[in-house]
């Protein structure tokens, strides 16, 4: 959804009619000079540059939202903020194109913003993908873009010369030595045509360690810029990687020498733009406070959604204020007054399972402590979601923008576009979308044949080698058409209409044994769905016999502790993710002590494993309640941009709940859980990703990719395996969803359970342990049902199961005319149809799944298709059947959207059915 009318008007600046130059008009110089808002210290000395850049892909902020971000680094004291969205195409694939007036306006309103909070804003422009370096009409244009930028306010900028191609073109050799030479010659005329500004930065295509050719200390290109770029002007620098896990003092020592200057760093720990199923909110950390004395600045380059960003901004102030003087190691270790801070940061790492801290100024978990309890505060501040449209940079010569013709996929009843033009607003249905991250040191793709560390704690490698889902592709610029002006983002696996619900309904509850919390229905109230435009209504108050209305539990402190943990670093998940994670490994590689056809239990190891596995359900029940008080939170502002990422995690969590809960009852010991060969970008990222891993089915990405419903409710479902007193249940829905839509329904009451006889008793009686039910507030709702192997349940079915049935209906006669009820019966005495050999040896399970028609959204049924499916790869299964009836134009829908293709017609196939298959 984009917003198609003009941009509000935004007053002048002061109070000042500024002219303002647009696309092909002349730069006119605006009226009464403009104050620069750069601090400076008492001595003249530039203070330490700390803030933010925006220099992400996707969606930009608001202009509210960025002057939120102004108020905040005020409070907190950072001062700088770097102006680079990647939506602003005129900053960078468009660079030479002047801003419209409603553009410059809203500039000039954003430069005002900052100025009145005390940040500095530095404009950064990044020419560097099609720039000719010795052509001086592409050095003018240059000039005359920052122009009119100088005249919006701005007294900082910034040449960004990151992820572009080493090659010079053939002018361009000509006139330099170097590439390095080339970026240097320019950035130095720049500088110098605006007056030498206070503060400039120059971003290097050698932007971090692994870019340097060969090394740093031995790198041409570093060695030309620190030999030419003129002194004063500062250099943006990653670390020893893009997205550094850690940044030492010697590796800062070195490229400073090579440098000859302090570079001002670009952090990267918080980005998640190059994996959309990741956020951070781990605490900044990876960094010495002895670094700070030996640069120039700060900035971190932090999640694309806004309201994410409270803990990654908080903590980089803490960190900062903790040696804002570059007070040395030694100094502080002394038994000084200063010493409390040491004692105190000792005291917090005491017990911590994390790595001892070295640094004695700043502890990364006080700092998370510390910004996760002012951001509670923020949660209980009633806020609504705003999603007004605030446009960033128009088409060519454009001042309006009509974007009528333009469409995406449908998801959710809702459209996300992205233009190049426009501001896009973000669907809450989705997390937002970004573009091929190649243009910017905030991420490279990585090679097609690059190998792929799985275990992300540990790992060298880059965090977005980790990417796991590519979900969006970036459409190709055409300079000589008009299509470099509008590029829609579409997301290839986005195009199903689906309507996403929750999957998993639980809340805690006493200590039980595994099979008693398991069949115990709970009582409780479920939170209702909360939406943003709920009308206003009269108090409730409860009769003498009615029950009160549900009241949410307020979010605590614990709930968003276990969020940033969940949610952590790029290279780590927090203690309580890793914790999940080892116990669930646990869980399935032991699971055989519990199995079944277990001939000698240990009692002791069972015990052990049914004590785990009953902790292991209490740390999902605590994600679970974690998500059920965030999604009822009264902050919607913060909600949208969080409830994408809780979504996913509290579905992946209780899809792993209920297979754990199966593994504990339903097992066998012959169990597999071999990870076959996928490649590693068919996973997706953070620590859903790796519960995904440890599934059976982890390729089954379909099953995994449950997008959030477009408004967001707390309303919960869950799955378990079934049980015997579920029969009833389970055959009433398979009544009322054979008989919907039917206009006279074809069976007496005396034949009640004949549809369920037919379709699902046989599975119930003989196969009972590769069965699972869902269930809502008002009781079972669904079922997923399996054999492992068709064709011993087969033979069992003809020995007891069909025998059984045969006594109950008797044959009718074959020779008239038959109800559906009557042929129903007659298939009792029929002998089945088999299917043929060279078929089941690749398909050897049946499955039978279906929902009950008030559950409308095929997320909850994927989930259950993931119980299912892992239950029968686990003990051995290589793909799974359903038989459709070829009338029954809604089962093949329903196994469509559940990854089942139709299996091309083989002798032996019965004629009246359509068989559906899935591989495992």
């Amino acid at each position: 959804m984009v917003q198609k009318d003009k941009a509000p008007e935004t007053p002048p600046v002061d109070g000042e009619q500024n002219v303002i130059p647009v696309s092909g008009e002349a730069c006119v110089e605006a009226p009464g000079p403009v104050e620069s808002s750069v601090a400076v210290e008492p001595s003249g000395h530039r203070k330490f540059i700390s803030g933010v850049v925006e220099g992400f892909y996707g969606r930009p902020w608001t202009m509210e939202q960025r002057k939120e971000l102004f108020r905040r680094q005020q409070k907190w004291g950072l001062n700088t903020y770097l102006y680079a969205p990647k939506d602003d195409y005129k900053h960078r694939m468009f660079w030479r194109e002047l801003y419209s007036v409603e553009e410059a306006e809203q500039l000039m309103t954003l430069i005002s913003a900052a100025k009145e909070y005390g940040i500095e804003f530095i404009y950064a422009i990044s020419p560097g993908l099609d720039i000719t370096f010795s052509n001086q009409k592409e050095v003018a244009a240059l000039k005359r873009k920052l122009d009119q930028v100088t005249h919006f306010g701005c007294k900082s900028f910034a040449l960004l010369f990151d992820d572009i191609d080493h090659n010079m073109c053939p002018a361009d050799k000509e006139v330099f030595s170097s590439f390095a030479h080339a970026q240097v010659s320019i950035t130095n005329e720049i500088y110098q045509y605006l007056g030498e500004p206070e503060t400039f930065l120059f971003c290097p295509t050698e932007y971090c360690g692994t870019f340097c050719y060969p090394n740093v200390p031995q790198s041409p290109y570093l060695h030309t810029v620190g030999e030419k770029l003129l002194p004063d002007i500062d250099v943006l620098w990653t670390g020893p990687k893009v997205v550094s896990k850690d940044i030492s003092v010697e590796s800062i020592e070195e490229v400073s020498k090579i440098v000859k200057r302090a570079p001002v760093i670009w952090d990267n720990i918080h980005a998640n733009d190059y994996d959309q199923k990741r956020l951070f909110l781990g605490p900044y950390k990876g960094r010495s406070t002895e670094l700070i004395p030996r640069l120039k600045g700060v900035l971190t380059n932090p999640n694309c959604e806004f309201e994410s960003n409270f803990v990654a901004i908080h903590t980089l102030a803490t960190w900062y204020k903790s040696n804002m003087n570059g007070v040395r190691k030694d100094v502080v270790m002394t038994d000084g007054e200063d010493s409390t801070v040491s004692i105190q940061i000792k005291l917090e790492n005491e017990g911590s399972d994390e790595e001892l801290e070295t640094d004695m100024l700043y502890s990364p978990q006080l700092a998370l402590k510390l910004a996760l309890t002012e951001w509670l505060g923020e949660f209980c501040v009633p806020r609504q979601y705003n999603s007004r449209q605030v446009p960033q940079s128009g088409a060519k010569g454009t001042a309006v923008v009509d974007v009528s013709s333009m469409a995406a996929p449908s998801l959710c009843s809702s459209t996300t576009v992205t233009t190049v033009f426009q501001q896009p607003i973000m669907s809450p249905a989705m997390p937002p979308l970004c573009l091929d991250p190649l243009s910017h040191p905030m991420v490279k793709r990585p090679q097609e044949d690059d190998e792929v560390e799985v275990e992300k704690k540990y790992s060298d490698e880059e965090p977005m080698e980790m990417v796991v889902e590519k979900m969006v592709d970036e459409p190709e610029a055409e300079a000589d058409t008009e299509e470099k002006h509008i590029v829609p983002i579409l997301a290839d696996k986005m195009t199903e209409d689906l309507k996403p619900m929750d999957t998993d309904k639980e809340s805690l509850t006493e200590s039980k044994s595994l099979e008693e919390s398991i069949q115990e229905d709970s009582g409780s109230d479920i939170a209702p769905m909360q939406t943003d435009d709920q009308p206003k209504q009269d108090v409730f108050v409860p009769g003498p016999n009615e029950k009160p209305l549900f009241i949410a539990e307020p979010l605590t402190l614990e709930d968003l502790s276990l969020l940033a943990e969940l949610f952590y670093l790029p290279y780590e998940h927090g203690n309580k993710g890793m914790q999940m994670l080892r116990e669930f490994n646990w869980l399935r590689a032991n699971s055989s002590v519990v199995s079944v056809n277990c001939k000698r239990k240990d009692t002791e190891k069972v015990t052990e494993w049914q004590s785990r596995a009953e902790k292991f359900e209490e740390m999902c029940c605590l994600v679970i309640q974690m998500f059920t008080r965030l999604s009822n939170s009264a902050n919607r502002t913060i909600l949208y941009d969080l409830y994408p990422y809780i979504w996913d995690i509290k579905s992946i969590i209780s899809m792993v709940k209920s297979f754990v809960q199966w593994l504990g009852c339903r097992s066998q010991s012959s169990a597999q859980f071999l990870r076959g060969d996928q490649e590693p970008w068919a996973f997706r990222g953070g620590l859903a990703g790796e519960f995904q891993r440890l599934l059976p089915i982890d390729g089954a990405n379909d099953l995994f990719y449950q997008p959030p419903p477009s408004l967001p409710t707390s309303k919960l479902y869950s799955i378990r395996p079934y049980f015997p007193k579920d029969e009833a249940a389970v055959y009433k829905i398979c009544k009322e969803m054979y008989c919907e839509g039917l206009e006279d329904v074809p069976f007496s009451d005396e034949d009640s359970d004949l549809i369920g006889d037919r379709l699902v008793g046989g599975l119930l009686s003989l196969s009972s342990e590769y069965g699972f039910v869902l269930e809502d507030d008002e009781g079972i709702c669904g079922y997923a049902l399996a054999t492992v192997d068709v064709k011993p349940f087969l033979k069992k079915c003809n020995l007891s199961w069909i025998p059984f049935m045969q006594e109950k209906y008797n044959k009718p006669d074959s020779e008239k005319d038959l109800t559906e009820a009557e042929k129903m019966m007659l298939s009792f005495h029929e002998e089945e149809e088999g299917l043929p050999d060279s078929f089941l040896s690749n398909f050897p399970s049946l499955i039978k799944v279906d929902i009950h028609a008030k559950v409308t959204d095929p997320s909850v049924a994927k989930s259950m298709m993931g119980c299912l499916l892992s239950s029968l790869k686990a003990n051995g299964s290589l793909g799974a059947f359903c038989k459709v009836r070829q009338s029954d134009k809604r089962m093949l829908d329903f196994y469509s959207k559940l990854g089942c293709f139709e299996v091309a017609k083989m002798e032996g196939f019965p004629k009246d059915v359509i068989i559906m298959g899935r591989s495992l």
